[in-house]
């Protein structure tokens, strides 16, 4: 089997290095220059499956262009919500999510860092700032942005998490 992912080293690509070691298959991996050629081929029946991020399929999810097996994530997805969760279908506390966060440079005031971490939190739509989406929201600090120190501890798991399928991956650094 083959899958495609949007590039080497991109989060479609070593998510699905990911669940292929968590479900003991072994695969060829067909990078593209992005999420949208992989789906191309897809429909096109080129690669059996791709790991893109649910933005990305959504549409053609709806309009049957692509069959959904599992959201990859902790939570469903809300672009798919009648999708089933690898962790609802048997992968226990598989995840794979694609996050983002703001990072500071070593030694930065703490006010400052206060600060700015206070005015993300302010996702109310009022701010210029979106909401923070739901998977997001169990890690949330009251109705602010993840605390600082917990983002340190989250970024250390997922520095762990991810180091081996990155490994197994075989993507080298440019």
């Amino acid at each position: 089997m083959q899958f495609g992912s949007g590039g080497a080293g991109t989060s479609s690509h070593i998510g699905c290095v990911l669940l292929n070691q968590t479900i003991g298959v072994d695969t060829t991996h067909v990078p593209y220059r992005g999420g949208g050629p992989a789906m191309a081929d897809l429909f096109a029946g080129r690669v059996d499956y791709v790991c893109n991020i649910a933005s990305t399929v959504g549409q053609a999810v709806e309009e049957k262009q692509a069959k959904a097996i599992a959201a990859l994530t902790r939570e469903r997805s809300p672009i798919l919500p009648d999708l089933p969760t690898a962790h609802e279908q048997g992968l226990t506390g598989f995840d794979a999510y694609t996050w983002n966060a703001v990072f500071l440079p070593k030694g930065t005031p703490p006010a400052l860092v206060q600060k700015l971490n206070a005015r993300a939190g302010d996702g109310d739509g009022q701010s210029g700032l979106p909401r923070a989406p739901p998977c997001a929201r169990p890690h949330r600090r009251g109705a602010g942005a993840p605390d600082p120190a917990y983002l340190q501890t989250f970024v250390e798991s997922e520095i762990d998490k991810w180091a081996v399928p990155i490994k197994a991956s075989g993507v080298k650094e440019d």
